[in-house]
């Protein structure tokens, strides 16, 4: 909350977090109401053959009790298991697939190992006694009452708008059970829809806290960034680190360099060229302080340090370390090689006499 400072919205991190812990928006009693609308709908649609059936059973039940002596062993009881679970097993059905559905598209399948691991403070009977009398508690007793006292209020206006109706019946259970039948179904249809108005709200309620909790402070924004992208200092030092070896890859290989091409002050490239190379190659480049350098490594090992501005610029412009000169190039490299072979082709002639 913005009292606690989190105030930015979660981010995909955070909300992939919170689902692998089993913290998502998802509301039971939205599930529950509509599964029982749906029971009830089912119920309605076999209410006809359903009274039929129970009808027929229990004119059976009637004619066996006068036939025969009720003891233990008399089948009325697997009779009747039998006859509840045959009609009942298709709202079940019905009942756990609405359930199942509304909960999987409220949060999809959760997979959540972390909520299964053993807490003490669960365990504990003090924590367990603080959460009942906690205020959080408290809310979900009242919130539960709201829709508990439309259910009774809906139940005895129904009751006593057929109850005039209830002492006319004629006598026999066929005409009151279809009379308890329809009633019982307009309570049921009338508290699913309130459930379900209820629940809906419910879900908007558990939706806001979930989105709420999930907000972020400035600083856990910081954190997570330097969790997930690295801590920006330690980028930093890893990347001068790169740099520093590169750099000093660089300066070796200049030691194999034919000539070095400079501005004279601000830019340096190193060259080699050989029998075996199709064209000159860029071992080393740099400008203003590493062009320096080049040039200090080139002098201590003997290497021709040659001045040609716009060729030194347009090399190290160009062409990459480690890549061949272009073309339209060559003919001003060429001179350079030319005139670097003649001045060593002059020192090893002096050298010789």
């Amino acid at each position: 909350m913005a009292s606690d400072g989190k105030t930015e919205q979660p981010t995909p991190r955070r909300r992939q977090k919170a689902r692998e812990e089993g913290r998502i928006a998802r509301s039971r009693e939205l599930s529950g109401s509509i599964a029982l609308i749906g029971a009830v709908l089912v119920l309605s649609w076999n209410l006809p053959s359903m009274l039929g059936a129970w009808r027929d059973f229990t004119r059976v039940v009637w004619l066996y009790a006068a036939t025969h002596d009720l003891t233990v062993s008399t089948p009325l009881l697997s009779w009747t298991a039998e006859m509840a679970i045959r009609w009942a097993i298709l709202p079940l059905a019905t009942a756990w697939l609405l359930a199942t559905t509304v909960s999987l598209a409220q949060g999809g399948l959760v997979f959540a190992p972390a909520s299964l691991t053993p807490r003490l403070d669960h365990l504990s009977p003090v924590s367990k006694m603080k959460q009942l009398f906690s205020i959080t508690a408290v809310s979900e007793l009242l919130k539960s009452l709201v829709p508990a006292v439309a259910i009774v209020y809906i139940a005895v206006q129904v009751l006593g708008r057929e109850w005039p109706a209830t002492t006319l019946i004629p006598s026999g259970i066929n005409g009151f059970a279809t009379h308890l039948a329809a009633t019982s179904f307009e309570i049921a249809w009338k508290s699913g829809l309130v459930l379900l108005a209820w629940s809906g709200f419910d879900y908007l309620i558990v939706r806001f806290k979930h989105e709420d909790g999930l907000k972020m402070s400035r600083e856990e924004l910081r954190e997570e960034y330097k969790q997930t992208e690295g801590n920006p200092q330690i980028k930093a030092r890893i990347r001068r680190l790169q740099r520093s070896t590169r750099r000093s890859r660089m300066l070796k290989d200049v030691e194999r360099a034919t000539v070095v091409v400079v501005n004279p002050t601000h830019f340096a490239v190193a060259l080699e060229y050989g029998p075996n190379l199709p064209a000159p190659v860029v071992l080393a480049k740099g400008r203003d302080h590493l062009a320096e350098q080049i040039k200090q490594t080139a002098r201590w090992h003997g290497i021709p340090i040659l001045e040609n501005p716009p060729l030194a610029q347009a090399l190290y412009r160009s062409v990459e370390i480690g890549q061949s000169i272009p073309a339209k190039l060559y003919a001003a490299v060429a001179e350079i090689l030319a005139f670097v072979y003649r001045m060593q082709a002059r020192a090893a002639e002096r050298r010789s006499n």
